[in-house]
C-alpha cells in the first residue's frame, strides 16, 4: 500500500514545524520525521506514527539512523522498534549504500536525492524489492511524488515530502495522490436476473461508512467470487424510511466484499476501520473506511443471474429499500426485479482463495 511521510526536522523554529505536523496529521500522512528530542511534542498533537534518530529513550514508532549497521538493526527490531536507514544519494556510485542498507534487514530505506534525473531511481527499485525493506523516497513536490510512485511499475513505497522546500500546500496534494492510487477501475456488465426467490431468515450486514454516498454508488457483493452485484446505497428517497447516504444494506453474511487491492472479505469480517471499495454506475471507484457494521436477522431473498453463461447468486435482505443497479445506470429495488431484467455485476474469470485472486478451479454453488 502507498502512503507519505512528512519531514519536519529542519533546523528552523518549532512553530513553523508544528504546523508541518498538524497538516501531516490531518491530510492522513501515515508518519512524520522529526528529532529525537521532540517525539513527545508530536504525540501531543495526535494519534501519528513518529520516526526520529536514536536517543537513550527510544519513545519513536520507527528509529532512523544513517549506520548502515545490521547489528544494530538487529537489535532495534528486538527491542520491539521498526528500523529504518538513512542514505543520501548525489551521484551514480552512491547506489551502492542504499542497496547494502536494505540486505541489513532494515524495514524501510529512506533516500534523498540531490536530483532524481541524474539518479537511475529504476536500479534502486529493481535492486531493492528483492528484499523486504521498504523504500522511502524524498520529493519536492507532491507531483514528483507521483511520478516516484511509479518507477518501474511498482514504485517506491513511502514519498517523505519536506514542506520547507516547498508548501503546506504539498502535503494535501499528496494526500489525493495516494487516495488517486486506492483507486481501480473496475468493469461492469449486464447480466440476466434467471430466478428471484425468498429464502427465508438469515444474518444480514449494513455496512455504515464515514463518507456520503452519491446516487449511482454502492459496494460490489456476492456469493460468488466470480460474479459480484452492484448493491445500492440507500441514498434513494421513499415514503417509507429516511434516506441513510452513508449506509449500503448489502447482504448475509457468508457474502463477499470487493475492498481495496483486488481483493474480497466476507461481509462478517468487516469491522470499523477497515477500507472498502465504494464503487459507481460507470465502474469507477474510491475508497471509504467502515464505521460501524450492523448484523440483524432478517427475512432474505435470493437472486440468480447469468451472463455469457456464468451463473452468479446473491442474497439480499427482501425489503423495498434494498437495490440493484440495472443496466441503465439506475437503482432498482428487489422487490421491483422479475426474471428477464438486467441488472450490473462484475464478473471474474478467476477464483479467489483468502480474498486473493488465484488460477483453480474451485466450484461455487
Amino acid at each position: 500500500m502507498k502512503t507519505f511521510w512528512v519531514a519536519a526536522n529542519q533546523n528552523i523554529p518549532w512553530e513553523t514545524r508544528k504546523k508541518f505536523v498538524t497538516t501531516a496529521i490531518e491530510s492522513g500522512a501515515e508518519a512524520v520525521l522529526i528529532n529525537s528530542n521532540e517525539v513527545e511534542k508530536v504525540r501531543e498533537l495526535g494519534k501519528i506514527f513518529v520516526t526520529a534518530p536514536p536517543s537513550e529513550k527510544n519513545v519513536a514508532d520507527i528509529v532512523v539512523t544513517t549506520e548502515i549497521d545490521t547489528r544494530l538493526i538487529q537489535d532495534l527490531k528486538e527491542k520491539g522498534f521498526q528500523a529504518a536507514i538513512s542514505v543520501i544519494i548525489d551521484e551514480k556510485t552512491k547506489e551502492q549504500p542504499a542497496i547494502a542498507a536494505a540486505k541489513t534487514g532494515a524495514n524501510y530505506v529512506i533516500i534523498s536525492a540531490r536530483d532524481w534525473k541524474i539518479i537511475p531511481l529504476e536500479n534502486l527499485v529493481a535492486e531493492l524489492q528483492k528484499t523486504n525493506t521498504k523504500i522511502v523516497a524524498e520529493a519536492k513536490t507532491a507531483e514528483e511524488g507521483r511520478t516516484l510512485f511509479g518507477t518501474l511499475e511498482k514504485g517506491v513505497d513511502v514519498i517523505l515530502i519536506d514542506p520547507s522546500r516547498s508548501s503546506l500546500d504539498e502535503i494535501k496534494k499528496l494526500h489525493y495522490v495516494v487516495e488517486g492510487l486506492k483507486s481501480e477501475k473496475i468493469t461492469l456488465a449486464p447480466a440476466k436476473i434467471t430466478k428471484i426467490k425468498p429464502v427465508g431468515m438469515g444474518d444480514r450486514v449494513c455496512i455504515d461508512t464515514c463518507s456520503l454516498l452519491r446516487v449511482g454508488e454502492g459496494v460490489l457483493v456476492g456469493s460468488k467470487s466470480t460474479g459480484l452485484f452492484l448493491i445500492h446505497s440507500e441514498t434513494v428517497e421513499t415514503p417509507y424510511v429516511e434516506t441513510r447516504p452513508f449506509r449500503v444494506n448489502a447482504g448475509p453474511v457468508h457474502a463477499y466484499v470487493k475492498v481495496i487491492g483486488g481483493k474480497t472479505k466476507y461481509l462478517s469480517e468487516l469491522k470499523a476501520g477497515d477500507e472498502i471499495l465504494i464503487v459507481d454506475k460507470s465502474g469507477e471507484t474510491r475508497t471509504a473506511i467502515v464505521g460501524r457494521v450492523k448484523i440483524e436477522r432478517r427475512p432474505l431473498m435470493l437472486i440468480e443471474a447469468e451472463h455469457k453463461g456464468n451463473k452468479i447468486k446473491t442474497l439480499v435482505q427482501n425489503a423495498e429499500t434494498i437495490r440493484l443497479v440495472n443496466k441503465e445506470g439506475q437503482p432498482i429495488s428487489v422487490v421491483n426485479l422479475k426474471p428477464g431484467d438486467e441488472i450490473l455485476a462484475a464478473i471474474e474469470e478467476e477464483a479467489r482463495h483468502f480474498g486473493i485472486k488465484i488460477h483453480e478451479t474451485i466450484i461455487e454453488r
